[in-house]
């Protein structure tokens, strides 16, 4: 079972939630969504992903949870659970992975919009964009604190591997 961290008072909650229950329905997997609106909800979440022997940990996106990634990393860590994040900051931070778009590349995208906005074209006339380009990195160190044997192909395939 995978446990999935959501904020419910983010504004975008709903439909993370909704992805979420559809990959993991496709994938044929069973997942427990444990919901964290505060700092103070981090604790009460571990303990319930603990309770239900939860094999992962997908943290959604969500700034509340960016900003308090030495938090939530530690909690993995001391409950030996293996989380994979939204941002590369929190795999800094001694997370075991995270798999996201590009921020660089995001920028860039979003500099050619306001470029393009800035020379007369009208927002609503733009079409829309998603990124393209997603980064995979691994803290190593972490895989190896949690005994995980991560194998050499996966390693092979991340854009950043944390020594």
């Amino acid at each position: 079972m995978i446990g999935v961290l959501v904020n419910p008072n983010y504004p975008d909650a709903e439909a993370q939630r909704k992805d979420v229950t559809e990959a993991a329905r496709t994938l044929g997997q069973k997942i427990h969504i444990v919901n964290a609106s505060s700092e103070s909800d981090f604790d009460a979440a571990f303990a319930a992903l603990v309770q239900l022997q939860a094999g992962a940990l997908l943290v959604s996106g969500d700034v509340l949870f960016l900003s308090r990634r030495d938090q939530l990393v530690a909690l993995a860590a001391r409950h030996k659970i293996p989380a994979i994040y939204f941002e590369r900051q929190l795999v800094l931070a001694g997370g075991l992975m995270s798999y996201a778009p590009d921020l660089g590349e995001v920028y860039r995208l979003g500099g050619i919009y306001v470029g393009r906005i800035l020379t007369g074209a009208k927002p609503g006339d733009l079409p829309v964009v998603q990124p393209t380009k997603f980064e995979l990195v691994i803290n190593l160190k972490t895989a190896k604190a949690l005994g995980l044997d991560l194998p050499a192909t996966l390693l092979a395939t991340a854009d950043e591997v944390i020594e």
